[in-house]
């Protein structure tokens, strides 16, 4: 994908997230969605089953299998529907996709950084500190712009 493309790829799920940032601060309820909409609109497990089309045993099975993480999204899909409620699904950057760019390609720019100024200290030539923070912020920029194939090739 061209460098422009990535970018407003970049930028139009950047502005789709920005609307689930305080969902990061949400918690699950100690006994799981299900249950806890389930018990919040007076439905018992019996009448929950019924609408499910499912034994009442399945529907312990499955508020067990939400707490642990074993139920499937085509069962939570299929609850909230019993439930009249939307199951939604999202990935929200703990920060900004940008951030997170900026902070791999910080990782990358140092690491480069690091075996060329070793290459350079070996032959005398070693950058003053103030020269290495602009050669570390031009190439982090440099990442940042490019987004290179390689970006991700390393954990930070």
């Amino acid at each position: 994908m061209l460098p422009s493309r990535k970018r407003l790829v970049l930028e139009q799920l950047g502005k789709t997230l920005s609307r689930f940032a305080g969902l990061q601060a949400v918690s699950p309820p100690a006994r799981g969605w299900i249950r806890a909409i389930r018990e919040a609109l007076g439905m018992s497990g019996v009448q929950f089953a019924a609408r499910l089309g499912v034994t009442p045993p399945r529907v312990t099975a499955l508020e067990r299998d939400e707490l642990s993480g074993a139920v499937t999204m085509k069962t939570m899909r299929q609850a909230a529907e019993a439930l009249d409620c939307v199951f939604l699904y999202a990935l929200v950057p703990r920060t900004s996709l940008e951030e997170t760019i900026r902070r791999q390609a910080e990782a990358v720019a140092r690491e480069r950084l690091l075996r060329v100024s070793h290459t350079m200290m070996l032959e005398s030539q070693q950058l003053s500190e103030e020269e290495m923070k602009q050669a570390l912020d031009a190439a982090v920029e440099e990442l940042v712009r490019t987004m290179p194939k390689d970006l991700w090739s390393k954990a930070p």
